[in-house]
């Protein structure tokens, strides 16, 4: 440990902001790194504390204490290669990551964490301007070829592992361009596509093979990967969304929040958005229904657009400001949670259950709704409709963000006839990956069902060696 004291001689601190005048006014990323000098102190506050609990946290299992002190100690250059031991992509975490690893540090019993996501943001960008950072090319080739489908962060990372011990892998995506969520769902203001971008090219020059504009089972048969390929991976993600089939449904102006993220997403690249299908919120009042991070980032988006009031509610309770450290850490506790995108202006209101939406002449005028509460009813929480308590919401955009239920089974799914579990995920386990049908695998939100960006890479990394031992009999690749 570089600095064993560092954690009482050093205060936390973290990135700052561009402030909100300015950065609504583009779609560029607004994080002001830290200093160099200070970098290395906020390095040096890590505690080395026996158990890290930090490493456990980290879906991926980052190795952050060591590269906590090799930062103090300013060797970047071996930092990055610990981080890029256990994470293919550290630039993605780094900007759109909760930071679990965060909650579980032992200073945050006192509400000073380490600010780790910081440190490894800043550390996978030096090693990008230093040119540190290149195609890791397998010196033999195995023979084997395997086809990955989609292009997300657990397609991707399972791509490039597989590629690295010397297997010809393609990665299939129906989206024109390759990214999958990375490229479409998640808005440029929190991960400019550049990002992506450069990550694609490294593992062009590792082998790596991509074809957009193919949508498997649909305008590729699904049996030119089952006859032309030694493996199949599934990992397009779980797209289906969550509807709310209450009367009023039908109304013009009422869209899924990835339709509205996915089309500014396009606008940003420079794609063509026909006029007809235009979803703006520009002058509009916009409500958003559903509290997690989709929620909030189509908050962001309205902003930028203009909107003239931006509204969210979620149908669970307000959370506490702070949780109660000795019973929740270091496990993620449940917290009030205020984005970037809160602060750039929104009006939130929690334990609030829509009845209907009204419209006129086809459109969407508002919503009816009433506050609720919960209570535990044999174990369970319940909820319960506060009598007196409805109200009307004025609307002329409503989009909903109340998560995913399960993979698009149209396509892949269905044509390959994978078996699926209870909830309509591909059935698979963490230990081999595999499905019913033979060499056919599944990963990320395929599988798990939906989560966040850190498990579809770790899932892809293991799910990466699976296949190599399929194919092999044994893998070198870790878990």
């Amino acid at each position: 440990m570089g600095k064993p004291t560092g954690f009482l001689e050093y205060q936390r601190r973290e990135r700052g902001y561009a402030p909100v005048a300015e950065r609504v006014q583009h779609w560029r990323e607004f994080v002001r790194p830290l200093a160099e000098d200070e970098l290395r102190r906020q390095g040096g506050r890590c505690m080395d504390c026996g158990t890290p609990f930090c490493h456990h946290a980290c879906p991926v299992n980052n190795i952050i204490p060591d590269w906590n002190d090799l930062v103090f100690e300013n060797d970047m250059r071996a930092a990055l290669a610990v981080l890029h031991q256990t994470n293919n992509f550290p630039d993605v975490t780094g900007r759109v990551c909760p930071a679990p690893c965060e909650a579980a540090c032992t200073l945050n019993l006192i509400e000073q964490p380490v600010t780790i996501k910081t440190i490894e943001h800043s550390i996978v960008e030096r090693g990008w301007s230093e040119g540190w950072i290149e195609p890791q090319i397998s010196p033999h080739r195995s023979g084997k070829r395997v086809a990955v489908i989609g292009s997300g962060p657990a397609g991707l990372a399972c791509a490039q592992q597989l590629a690295r011990v010397g297997h010809g892998v393609a990665v299939f995506e129906k989206a024109p361009r390759i990214g999958g969520l990375l490229r479409y769902g998640i808005p440029d203001f929190k991960l400019e596509k550049n990002v992506v971008d450069r990550r694609i090219a490294q593992m062009r020059a590792e082998g790596v093979e991509f074809h957009p504009n193919c949508h498997i089972g649909v305008n590729v048969p699904v049996e030119k990967l089952m006859q032309g390929y030694d493996a199949v991976v599934l990992a397009i993600g779980a797209e289906h969304p969550r509807d709310l089939p209450v009367p009023g449904r039908e109304l013009r102006g009422i869209h899924f929040a990835m339709e509205f993220l996915t089309q500014q997403n396009r606008r940003v690249a420079g794609e063509k958005v026909p006029e007809a299908e235009a979803i703006l919120a520009t002058g509009r009042d916009v409500l958003v229904i559903g509290g997690g991070d989709t929620g909030s980032d189509c908050i962001g988006t309205s902003n930028r657009h203009g909107a003239r009031s931006v509204t969210q509610l979620e149908i669970l309770p307000l959370p506490p400001e702070h949780e109660e450290k000795l019973v929740t850490w270091p496990d993620w506790p449940l917290k009030l949670r205020t984005s970037s995108s809160h602060e750039e202006g929104c009006h939130r209101d929690f334990e609030v259950d829509t009845k209907s939406f009204t419209g006129k002449d086809g459109r969407v005028t508002g919503l009816e709704a009433v506050h609720v509460e919960w209570a535990s009813e044999n174990g369970r929480m319940r909820m319960r409709e506060l009598p007196g308590s409805a109200f009307h919401i004025k609307a002329d955009l409503v989009l909903l963000a109340m998560g995913f239920v399960h993979p698009v089974h149209r396509g892949a799914v269905q044509g390959i006839g994978v078996e699926l579990d209870a909830r309509g995920n591909v059935k698979a386990t963490d230990r081999d990956y595999a499905t019913s049908v033979p060499k056919v695998f599944a990963a990320g939100d395929t599988r798990r069902g939906q989560s966040l960006v850190v498990w579809a890479i770790r899932e892809g990394r293991q799910c990466a060696r699976a296949v190599d031992e399929f194919l092999m009999g044994s893998s070198e690749l870790p878990r």
